[in-house]
């Protein structure tokens, strides 16, 4: 069994890692920078090390620094969280290599999952439904690029292969500006990703976005749990999240579910991973796979009764799973709020000291978060402070016990985005259940 980890993160996420490990009896180092002093899993882990100053490039993304921090300490393992270095295949490379164990899937998954197109065609192959597109990156032929996007309809996307959360992607509504649309974004991937190896896609106008939790141990065992809608988004980051998605059939869970699954034996996955989809009239069409814990992974754990984060420590110590699929039943539905250190309306950080907080309680309630009184925000990092999970044996008992909490929640000294959650809970097509991936972003005039 693994006896000491280090926790390469920051925040919530850190807590929530340091937790598992205790609950599981290992120690855990805390690696901070020089602004993190203070985080709670720092003053509670067995050991701390600075690794660098308060910018992210010279701490949390500092790999050397971390693994000298896992060297002087004795460490056996690297738990990377999620951001920073956790779909890092360079990182998790270096890792291993180092003679440590990375809490995570092998360097080579990351990358083919990192190359939207690799990933793609690893989907194709396990029978995981895509998208319509050109199944491969455009080679410049414009003949062939024009037949692509003939076949597939307008309008069809252009995405960059090494892109993400929202960037390297155009629209394309016509033939006519097709060419200089690849040619576009072919050169602004370059520029950001190294990476200039483009492809189509269908655009889908209206999609939900539902996700896929899978589990996958290295013993050729994988299950899923049910899946998360993570539609409530605003610039293509997520605000609130809920499980099961409303209006999914048992049917469609256990198909899609299955073949997730599925492609984890394929390709020999190792770890939590999440299967990220488009879901519009009744269609599901894989997108991208995040080869690590997701921030809303707890609203899976509420209605699984499974600890996410305990199974990848005992996966990465060469454990088989501990749950079989037909074991996992979805109970009840849960709802997640993200909530971040800023302006409700603006949207702009609002870093500080915390001069007042009373978390919420009740049936169902759970709080995620590392912030304390006197605990002081800093403005150096993402803009998240904790998550507000609600539990209900319905969707709107879960919504209701969400909105009591979002009430009771009280954060002085900062602003915070309670308001916003709280007018999501009111809205009646967020009620209604289903809306798409462009409503909030309406709803708020963006």
């Amino acid at each position: 069994m693994i006896d000491k980890i280090v926790i390469a993160n920051r925040g919530e996420i850190a807590l929530r890692i340091q937790r598992a490990c205790k609950e599981l009896g290992i120690k855990t180092v805390a690696v901070h920078s020089e602004a993190d002093r203070d985080l709670k899993h720092v003053l509670l882990a067995d050991e701390s090390v600075c690794i660098g100053p308060a910018p992210s490039s010279e701490s949390y993304l500092n790999v050397p620094a971390i693994i000298s921090a896992a060297e002087v300490t004795d460490s056996v393992a690297i738990h990377p969280g999620y951001g920073f270095l956790s779909e890092n295949a360079d990182f998790a490379e270096r890792v291993e290599n180092s003679g440590f164990i990375f809490i995570g899937p092998s360097a080579d998954t990351i990358r083919i999952m990192g190359d939207k197109v690799a990933a793609i065609e690893a989907m194709r192959k396990a029978n995981v439904p895509t998208v319509p597109g050109s199944n491969g990156p455009l080679d410049g032929n414009a003949k062939r690029t024009k037949e692509f996007g003939n076949e597939i309809g307008y309008p069809v996307i252009i995405k960059a292969a090494g892109g993400g959360g929202g960037r390297g992607m155009r629209v394309v509504h016509t033939e006519a500006t097709l060419l200089n649309a690849v040619a576009m974004t072919k050169a602004e991937a370059e520029a950001a990703f190294g990476n200039g190896t483009v492809y189509m896609e269908k655009f889908l106008a209206n999609p939900r976005h539902v996700e896929f939790q899978v589990l996958s141990d290295t013993h050729g065992n994988a299950i899923h749990l049910g899946e998360r809608d993570c539609s409530m988004q605003r610039r293509h980051q997520k605000v609130v999240e809920e499980a099961p998605a409303p209006g999914i059939t048992d049917k469609q869970r256990s198909d899609v579910g299955e073949r997730c699954a599925e492609a984890c034996r394929q390709i020999g996955y190792r770890g939590a991973g999440t299967f990220e989809f488009l879901y519009e009239n009744g269609e599901f069409y894989f997108i991208e796979m995040n080869t690590r814990v997701q921030v809303e992974h707890p609203v899976t754990e509420m209605i699984t009764g499974v600890d996410i984060v305990k199974e990848q420590i005992l996966i990465a110590a060469g454990e088989p799973l501990s749950y079989q699929q037909h074991q996992i039943k979805l109970q009840g539905h849960a709802v997640e709020c993200r909530i971040n250190a800023e302006d409700p309306e603006k949207f702009l950080p609002s870093p500080g000291t915390i001069t007042q907080l009373h978390t919420p309680g009740g049936p169902g309630i759970r709080v995620d978060t590392h912030i304390y009184n006197g605990y002081r925000v800093p403005p150096y990092y993402d803009s998240m402070i904790g998550k507000l999970i609600a539990h209900g044996e319905t969707r709107d008992s879960a919504i209701a016990r969400m909105r009591i909490a979002l009430q009771e929640m009280v954060i002085s000294g900062i602003k915070t985005n309670i308001p916003l959650h709280l007018d999501i809970m009111r809205d009646s097509a967020f009620k209604a259940g289903g809306a798409n991936i462009h409503y909030l972003e309406k709803k708020l005039g963006l």
